[in-house]
């Protein structure tokens, strides 16, 4: 498509994932915020993307991807995720640095290179951090989950994705062996945004408020 720029594909990228979180229509300045630009920035490149077929505009409650800007930030969300478990699994990358290295190269990988990442993973369906990865036809494998925020006392489940977007969050987990498929039960919920102690194996830690919202779990 003609003027698909690496910044194009970025706000798809970053549309798609504030659609999944809110599941409706997202706002400019949500998009301004996760992108790191003003919003008039965001609200010119909004524009670009609506003439470009990408978006439409949802009166009084923001923008959101049509059929094409999803097929463009699903094909841009497989290279980064194919990519992210290529560097982990293969190269050894540590995962809490897999992402920045994914963001650089997931506009530069070719088709044919993604076909071969793809088949010497196995054809994988998550990331490191548990993110599903669209498959060639764009679909997305996704599982009902719940936050370990939000789990009570007594819930058992099975810990199967987190947000990359910290760094720091990633290496406190990785440095206490937690990682998805790990199972766990919650032993405490302190009130008042306070932490979660969840038993991981036969060692309870303490998962602070932030880092327990951005912790996915299936329940059991």
């Amino acid at each position: 498509m003609e003027g698909m720029t690496n910044a194009v594909q970025d706000y798809a990228k970053a549309i798609y994932a504030l659609e999944e979180r809110g599941g409706a229509a997202v706002s400019t300045n949500a998009i301004a915020e996760r992108m790191g630009v003003t919003a008039a920035s965001a609200s010119s490149m909004v524009k670009r993307l609506d003439g470009m077929g990408l978006v439409s505009h949802v009166p009084y409650r923001g923008v959101q991807l049509t059929d094409a800007g999803t097929k463009v930030a699903l094909e841009v969300l497989r290279h980064h995720r194919l990519l992210e478990l290529y560097l982990a699994e293969t190269l050894g990358v540590p995962w809490d640095r897999v992402h920045d290295e994914a963001e650089v190269l997931e506009h530069v990988l070719s088709e044919e290179l993604e076909e071969l990442i793809a088949a010497k993973l196995g054809d994988p369906t998550h990331d490191p951090h548990g993110d599903p990865i669209p498959t060639r036809d764009g679909r997305v494998p996704e599982a009902t989950t719940t936050a370990l925020h939000d789990l009570e006392a007594g819930a058992r489940g099975t810990f199967v994705r987190v947000s990359d977007a910290d760094p720091a969050m990633l290496r406190y987990l990785a440095d206490r062996g937690i990682a998805p498929g790990a199972t766990l039960e919650v032993v405490e919920r302190q009130p008042f945004d306070g932490p979660v102690f969840a038993r991981f194996g036969s060692d309870v830690h303490v998962i602070g408020g932030e880092l327990a919202r951005a912790m996915r779990v299936q329940v059991r």
